[in-house]
């Protein structure tokens, strides 16, 4: 239904253009994202070596204060052109890998486009504002989200089935033609951007982390960073325990995880759609405290052994946690200088990935000495109290 603030979103060209990006980059990722471990997988045999291939796309987000400040340095619409066409020349090295001997290629690819994530993320969060204006922000971003989740949904399938049938080299040239197109897309765009100012000699690392500094001193955007980071670390912990939750609660195979994947990502791509005018509506924290205490609830929801209630709580999962990443996002580019947005963008980014990760390994080691049906309810609890925090403290500007 192309009405209210979609269409609103969608009359703007720029706004049309920039979605367009991230549906082709975000097909070509989520699809390769699922076949590098599968690759991996079959090359060498090893369960381990094919998780790592996760962890080599993720491992860059640790250094996002750094990688955002290339988007703080240079103009972003031409370092989107240069990242995405390097992604484009890069991938094709891919296609050496015939044997076990030569996977380390596809750790070094894959770590080298997590870094280029990462940048990217970076420029687009600091140039958004500027191409669309800061009015659409909120329903911008919450249709990113619905674009991308909705690729997540796609892009493996067909993925996997070129990977069955093709081989890699598919898949690998599909993600080099993805990034190629996004690159023509950003290069299309237009906006005015002024060179940013010389790096005087001492700013070094001090500059680096101003956008980490700009987070800790607004009274704005740091109850906000932190309570987002809270709920994505329990996040982890969700992440962790779904599939003894098809087992121990459910009784189900474990094909059946799939589906409750599935749930969640529908929930995501709803989620992002209603973000922008529900986050006009509530606020940032009201609408942040809602994703999360909406989250915790569905989590809790889980421990009931009841396939209509887990498919249910999986949906409102997806819907929640949206709202967390686009609270945050939003409100960092609508409080921050634009002299420092890519590393604050970048730095909240961190802050939110990091205590995920972590708590996907933590919560491996929690379910084999928990039972699930305790831990669930327990983390629901610990869900509901960013939630009242946000809505207890009021909110305050960013100092200068």
């Amino acid at each position: 239904m192309r009405n209210g603030s979609t269409g609103r979103v969608l009359a703007d060209r720029n706004a049309r253009l920039y979605l367009s990006g991230v549906v082709v980059c975000g097909f070509g990722s989520a699809g390769l994202w699922l076949v590098a471990g599968v690759w991996v997988k079959s090359l060498t045999g090893s369960d381990s070596l094919a998780a790592l291939t996760v962890f080599a796309m993720w491992a860059p987000v640790l250094a996002g204060p750094v990688l955002g400040a290339l988007a703080d340095r240079t103009r972003r619409r031409p370092l989107l052109v240069r990242v995405n066409l390097g992604m484009a020349a890069l991938l094709p090295v891919l296609l050496l890998v015939d044997s076990g001997g030569r996977v380390w290629l596809v750790f070094a690819v894959l770590f080298v486009y997590g870094t280029a994530g990462a940048v990217q993320d970076a420029a687009e969060a600091a140039l958004l504002p500027r191409a669309v204006g800061k009015e659409l922000l909120g329903d911008l971003n919450g249709l990113r989200m619905t674009a991308g989740e909705g690729m997540k949904l796609i892009a493996p399938l067909t993925g996997a089935a070129l990977f069955a049938r093709f081989g890699a080299a598919p898949v690998v040239v599909l993600d080099a033609v993805t990034f190629a197109l996004a690159a023509g897309v950003f290069a299309l765009l237009r906006v005015r951007e002024e060179e940013p100012p010389e790096r005087t000699g001492g700013e070094g690392a001090s500059g680096t982390w101003e956008g980490a500094r700009y987070v800790w001193r607004s009274a704005a955007l740091r109850p906000l960073v932190l309570a987002g980071a809270a709920a994505m670390g329990l996040a982890g912990l969700n992440g962790a325990v779904i599939h003894a939750v098809t087992d121990d609660v459910l009784g189900r195979p474990p094909a059946f995880t799939g589906v409750l994947y599935a749930a969640q990502g529908a929930g995501s791509v709803v989620g992002g759609v209603l973000a922008g005018p529900l986050l006009r509506r509530l606020g940032e924290r009201r609408f942040m405290a809602t994703g999360i205490a909406l989250f915790a609830v569905a989590v809790g929801g889980r421990a009931l052994p009841c396939d209509v209630t887990a498919l249910v709580c999986g949906g409102l999962i997806g819907v929640g946690l949206p709202w967390v990443l686009v609270g945050v996002l939003t409100a960092v580019q609508h409080r921050t200088p634009d002299a420092v947005l890519g590393r604050t963008a970048a730095t909240a980014q961190t802050l939110l990935f990091v205590p995920n990760a972590l708590a996907l390994a933590l919560g491996a080691a929690l379910v084999a000495v928990v039972d699930v049906r305790v831990l669930l309810p327990l983390l629901a609890a610990a869900g509901l109290v960013p939630a009242v925090a946000l809505l207890r403290r009021p909110g305050g500007p960013a100092r200068p």
